[in-house]
């Protein structure tokens, strides 16, 4: 199986990151797929499938690339480059080295991703990466930057909701099921997935897990830069329908908005968690917080710098009533 054996020092010092070239993979993988894990999944599908498929048809060098790079086993290395962890690259800062890598170097990498079998001859040329990079920015300008900031929240909220649970409860519980297969063993192993690879020693590297709003995921690293890559499918929604809806009762004594954070703080969530999930500002979610405290309908507890509300034992009550009333 996959594992990765990581030092304590390493473990220590890893972070989560926000990548826009990651969501941007993620969302040509879920567009060459053509199915939904979830309805918000498919709104999105729906909307850009048709304009991706017609824009990949006009280009066949893209239409043959892109299925051999990210939808084999391996994805080609040279279109998923590990984030640096430094700042808050953009989009273009990130394509970037997509777009400059070296004929032969995509070339090989493309022959990874195809498991041995020769490299068809429409890309046996020199233009492959910037080819792939002229698909991620379509995908980028056309399906993702007109709602980045709202994933870029729902991304945020997973990492706070993260970095939270690993200081309550520990590695095994952030880590485990992070994405398909992945499973952290103990004594500093973490089970990457469950294919018959070598194990890795990570000591003295830069360990990253990066979050994406869509249903998909991989690993990646740069043996050079000595850095690593988790890229795992976050817990937020990406729209209204994947939410429960607010009984009509609970609606009516509380105000739809206040019951729909209500409903939400099952588990406990930050304040940023909650804005990103219900599209609410900040200012509303504050006030409603402090009416349900006042309450005794939810309640609040530390965890690392992030506050984190749940629902009371009356704060179930009141949902479980309403929602047969």
């Amino acid at each position: 199986m996959g594992l990765w054996q990581i030092n304590t020092d390493t473990l220590a010092g890893s972070r989560f990151v926000v990548s826009p070239l990651a969501e941007t993979v993620a969302a040509v993988q879920i567009l060459e797929r053509g199915s939904a894990h979830h309805p918000g999944e498919r709104s999105w599908l729906d909307t850009h499938l048709p304009a991706y498929r017609a824009r990949q048809a006009a280009d066949p060098v893209a239409a043959l690339l892109i299925p051999v790079a990210l939808c084999g086993t391996w994805n080609a290395d040279f279109i998923t480059p590990t984030p640096t962890g430094e700042g808050t690259p953009s989009f273009e800062e990130e394509l970037a080295p997509v777009r400059a890598t070296a004929p032969g170097r995509a070339r090989s990498d493309l022959l990874v991703s195809l498991g041995g079998r020769p490299l068809p001859p429409l890309l046996d040329r020199d233009d492959l990466a910037r080819s792939a990079a002229d698909v991620l920015h379509w995908v980028w300008r056309h399906t993702l930057l007109p709602d980045w900031r709202r994933r870029r929240r729902i991304i945020e909220a997973d990492i706070v909701a993260r970095t939270g649970q690993l200081s309550r409860d520990g590695w095994a519980a952030a880590l485990d099921g992070l994405r398909p297969g992945m499973r952290w063993l103990g004594d500093s192993r973490l089970r990457i997935n469950a294919h018959d690879y070598p194990p890795k020693h990570l000591s003295g590297v830069r360990l990253l897990f990066v979050p994406v709003t869509l249903r998909a995921g991989w690993v990646s690293w740069d043996d050079d830069a000595l850095r690593y890559a988790v890229v795992y499918p976050c817990s937020g929604a990406l729209a209204d329908a994947d939410r429960e809806r607010v009984p009509d009762a609970l609606g009516r004594l509380l105000g739809p908005a206040r019951a729909a954070v209500l409903l939400l703080l099952a588990q406990p969530k930050s304040t940023t968690h909650l804005v990103a999930l219900t599209g609410q500002g900040l200012g509303s979610v504050g006030r409603h917080l402090r009416v349900l405290l006042d309450s005794g309908l939810v309640d609040r507890r530390r965890a690392g710098r992030s506050v984190l509300y749940f629902r009371t034992d009356v704060g179930d009550a009141l949902v479980g009533a309403r929602r047969d009333a």
